[in-house]
């Protein structure tokens, strides 16, 4: 995929702000909005601070900021190998169907194979099913007997804040 009019660049500390735009654009298409409470200074601290936590890209159609992707790393025991863990994936409605998911996904696995990784995931939710028939598409393995488990809130603070660590 050689398309001159796409465009993919490692988000700055000046991107902060169009970042956010599309955290709560993703967010809007997968109904969560009312889940966001990010900011731009947590952003801010969290991608660009002194232990960044995660990278991410932006695309952009004919020079307009058209979607992102953001990752970090993660470890398989099993592989004994790191990997890439993409936490989010979104392009702009109007800009679909021109190639750009599959430029920022191609980009975040040549960051794989060139970092040694042993493997690159994400999840998908399960009524997405235009996204799940693109992942196919492109070789991935959507695995249906894995189930994510979250603890956050106050559930976490329980859990984490009780006297059962070492």
């Amino acid at each position: 995929m050689n398309d001159p009019s796409i465009a993919i660049a490692p988000a700055t500390a000046a991107d902060v702000p169009l970042v956010l735009v599309l955290i709560r654009a993703l967010a809007d298409y997968e109904r969560l909005a009312h889940e966001v409470t990010a900011t731009e200074d947590l952003l801010r601290e969290t991608l660009f601070g002194p232990q960044p936590a995660a990278e991410a890209i932006i695309g952009r159609l004919d020079g307009q900021p058209a979607g992102f992707a953001l990752f970090f790393p993660n470890y398989s025991t099993f592989l004994g190998r790191t990997g890439i863990y993409l936490e989010d994936i979104f392009v702009k409605p109007e800009f679909r169907g021109r190639g750009l998911g599959e430029a920022l996904l191609r980009h975040v696995a040549s960051l794989a194979v060139a970092r040694n990784c042993g493997r690159f995931e994400w999840a998908v939710l399960d009524w997405n099913e235009p996204a799940i028939g693109f992942y196919r598409k492109l070789g991935a393995q959507v695995l249906e007997d894995w189930k994510i488990c979250r603890i956050a809130g106050e559930a976490l603070t329980q859990l984490g804040g009780g006297s059962g660590g070492s």
